[in-house]
């Protein structure tokens, strides 16, 4: 959300920012002698301001969002259109920041959120990424749910909104870009189930308040629904969640290419099963009630412009709340992109395409002028505010003092809980992925470690341990004081100066405190100094001289190292893979403010790592292939290897999945259909396009054209196994391989996962739902959803099943 480097235009921007909050502090401090608020200010309140309509609970959201709009002045509507929307004197109506940020905790990047007030720190969960490892639905819910109450407490004490604009949801397309930590990684279907997860707890789903008590029920086990079972909460939303960056945003700046003007080319292929989904998703299951379009253009046309997207998440997901830009990103389509002649003709535009509000002030200082030139017509802009509205609405904005509403209890002693702190921990715990255990190095035996070395420029360092869009955490400790808790004779040495490592000097302290120590991690990879908004990486090596301390220290040491990876994107150590003096590879991304006790935990068993990759760890030759190509298939004509574990056909340092444990396991189906039979109703005039024909042999069959998906659901029963001497959590990945009838088929997709505990030497069985018609059908070149005929393969593990499917 960080705005484009300053034109002209947006130094007025910013000029007329730093104004308005002139005024606004001006206000706060004339109204208020505390130099913080301590309560929130809200509209309807008596004995003035309560008779209107829009106060009036007993009407429904939309007789009470027009009531409202029939009673404001264009000016005063015009006002309403950013995202620091004014106030409105006359009728009780306080001025509203909607940008607040919720990441994984809350952020202090957006201007609605202070750490300034009764409320000092958060809880800072792992980055997304992280927490995206652990391939656990119900620990995502409790994350969303967790985030959600301090949050609220947040905007019971005047240090909060009620709209924030997180999850991010994009699919983490390239190994570069410097947001991919932000997103659940390359996969669909994870990205889908982790926006669903975290919008529906965020917005309140599992919130409970009776006589016994408020806040929500963490579980210890998400369970599943049924196949199209929902719950049923009415239009209410304790917060409002925001499914961005719609659509195909997924670069910073690289070369020549910068995210404000890149016009990202996306096939009806690409966009159908991968681009798509995760919005689909957050809209239909999760019930999002907003959507952030981007800064790219897609496909030509800038996303903000993207009527058509806009209209199919209305119209075809059932889209209820409001569309906002990214920060200033209708000022790019002028200023960066050159796409309109005027500010107006953008401020028009994007009103017309059926945004709603701009992050930004082009709006506000455009759509007067815009609406004089007949560019535009009020009723665009009442169109726009009765989302607005109704989203305010829901969340009881107008309900009165929030106070005394259903969540008015929440308060500071919410925040920063034990079972939050917790949560926070067993996130960490879950996400950690450990990519090599030579000769079982590892766990160490903490009453055997004499002396323990720790070397690395991050060892010490807390700033960075939360990575991108990170609040104030309550209880962060560095990596070194999470592993001085287990072994007192412990030696650090930065070894590099900072993360960008362009210097030796500190290697020779480095190697000599190694060659004395009992054991020795080095902790190497990568912060916000290499990967963040605005900043893509070049190179997937270690930074700057890295690697060179890595193996300096492994030839030194006494025993074998173990190496401990920090920061989002995937790194080429091929290197570490292969020497035998790394005995162990861990990766804790950017794992929270308890993400070093986590380490600490897994590396003396304490914990028995199960976390696994959410990404393809690609090798240094693919930087080779151009960042801004979008396509995801491999092209062999032009040495394009794809992308993501689904298509890419290259060599890997790690698969997409990948992930150990201390203890083994194997699999065994219990249940599963060798055959399914279906029938396909054929439109008249259409044979040729439904069914493709090989002779006198059916490839596939059009999803649209199956009148039978229902009766083909079925469900896969399969017995997991820990056949070692070790309890643990193992994530359980079930994968299909449908025939190659379309050009462009995946290598293979997944259709299943589950995180299940199981206790050493003991079983567990799980079922996973499987509807063909949604995870065995692939988009064709044209972005219609076909079902391969003929034999699937169910894959878990190095398990195999086979599966035909056939028409009568």
């Amino acid at each position: 959300m960080r705005r484009p480097f300053m034109s002209i235009q947006l130094r007025e921007r910013i000029l007329f920012r730093v104004l308005q909050l002139f005024v606004l502090v001006n206000v706060i401090a004339f109204s208020n002698s505390k130099p913080v608020l301590n309560k929130p200010d809200f509209p309807c309140k008596p004995p003035h301001f309560d008779s209107y309509a829009f106060c009036n609970t007993s009407l429904s959201i939309s007789t009470r969002a027009k009531s409202l709009i029939s009673l404001l002045t264009l000016q005063e509507k015009i006002q309403q259109l950013s995202d620091n929307a004014s106030a409105i004197p006359r009728l009780g109506i306080p001025a509203y920041e909607w940008w607040s940020e919720s990441l994984h905790g809350i952020a202090s990047n957006g201007p609605g959120v202070n750490f300034n007030g009764t409320v000092s720190s958060v809880t800072s969960f792992p980055q997304v990424l992280v927490s995206a490892a652990s391939f656990n639905r119900s620990l995502w819910s409790n994350i969303g749910s967790a985030v959600a109450v301090e949050a609220r407490a947040m905007y019971n004490l005047g240090q909060a909104g009620l709209t924030f604009w997180a999850p991010n949801i994009n699919i983490f397309r390239d190994p570069r870009w410097g947001r991919g930590q932000e997103t659940p990684g390359e996969d669909p279907m994870v990205v889908s189930a982790y926006a669903v997860e975290f919008v529906k707890s965020f917005q309140g789903e599992n919130w409970k308040s009776d006589d016994g008590g408020i806040g929500f029920g963490f579980r210890e086990k998400r369970v599943l629904k049924g196949f199209g079972e929902e719950s049923d909460r009415g239009d209410e939303l304790m917060l409002s969640a925001c499914c961005k960056h719609l659509i195909a945003y997924d670069l910073e700046k690289w070369g020549n290419f910068s995210r404000y003007s890149f016009n990202a080319m996306i096939t009806e292929q690409d966009t159908e099963d991968t681009f798509q989904p995760p919005f689909r998703s957050c809209i239909e299951q999760g019930k999002a009630s907003c959507i952030m379009c981007s800064y790219n253009q897609v496909n030509g046309v800038p996303a903000c412009l993207r009527g058509d997207l806009f209209q199919k998440a209305r119209n075809e997901w059932g889209f209820k709340g409001y569309i906002t830009s990214d920060c200033d990103a209708v000022a790019t389509i002028f200023e960066y992109q050159n796409y309109t002649k005027t500010h107006e003709d953008s401020a028009a535009g994007v009103l017309k395409a059926g945004m709603d509000i701009n992050c930004g002030t082009c709006m506000l200082r455009h759509t007067q002028s815009a609406i004089d030139k007949g560019k535009v017509q009020e009723k665009d802009i009442d169109r726009a505010l009765l989302n607005l509205f109704s989203v305010q609405l829901r969340l009881g904005l107008f309900n009165g003092d929030p106070r005394k509403g259903k969540y008015g209890k929440l308060g500071p002693d919410d925040v920063c809980t034990s079972e939050h702190k917790k949560l926070a921990l067993d996130a960490a715990r879950q996400g950690i992925v450990l990519l090599k255990n030579d000769k079982k190095f590892l766990p160490l035996n903490k009453n055997a470690v004499s002396s323990l070395a720790i070397i690395g420029p991050l060892v010490n360092n807390i700033s960075q341990m939360g990575g991108g869009y990170t609040g104030i955490p309550c209880s962060p400790k560095s990596l070194l004081r999470g592993l001085e808790a287990y072994v007192s004779k412990t030696h650090y040495a930065s070894g590099c100066h900072d993360v960008p490592c362009n210097s030796d000097a500190g290697f020779h302290e480095a190697v000599r405190i190694a060659k004395k120590a009992d054991f020795v991690i080095v902790v190497a990879g990568l912060d916000l100094t290499q990967e963040t908004e605005d900043r893509d990486r070049v190179s997937l090596l270690l930074p700057g001289q890295q690697m060179s301390l890595v193996t300096s220290v492994a030839r030194t040491s006494k025993r074998p190292v173990i190496l401990v990876l920090t920061g989002g994107g995937p790194l080429d150590v091929s290197f570490a893979e292969a020497d035998s003096q790394i005995s162990s590879i861990l990766w804790i991304g950017y794992p929270g403010e308890a993400g070093a006790r986590a380490l600490a935990e897994i590396i003396f068993g304490d914990f028995n790592p199960g976390g696994r990759l959410p990404m393809t760890w690609y090798p240094e030759s693919f930087t080779k292939v151009p960042m801004n190509d979008m396509n995801m298939r491999a092209d062999s004509s032009r040495q394009y290897p794809g992308r993501s574990y689904r298509f890419y056909t290259g060599t890997q340092v790690y698969g997409f999945g990948h992930g150990l444990s201390y203890t083994n396991y194997s699999y065994k189906f219990l249940s599963a259909p060798s055959e399914l039979t279906i029938s396909a109703s054929l439109k008249a005039g259409s044979d040729k396009n439904i069914l493709q024909q090989t002779g006198s042999r059916l490839d596939y069959v059009h999803i649209d054209e199956v009148t039978s998906c229902t009766s083909l659901r079925f469900h896969v029963q399969i017995s997991v196994t820990n056949a070692g001497d070790v309890d643990g959590s193992h994530v359980v990945m079930l994968f299909a391989r449908v025939p190659k009838v379309s050009q462009g088929t995946p290598e293979k997709q997944l259709i299943g996962f589950d995180r299940v505990h199981t206790v050493a030497k003991g079983s567990k069985e799980i079922s996973f739902g499987v509807d063909p018609c949604e995870q065995l059908s692939i988009a064709n070149k044209h972005g219609r959803r076909i079902l391969p005929l003929g034999n699937h393969v169910l894959m878990v593990g190095e398990l195999r099943h086979s599966l035909t499917i056939e028409t009568y």
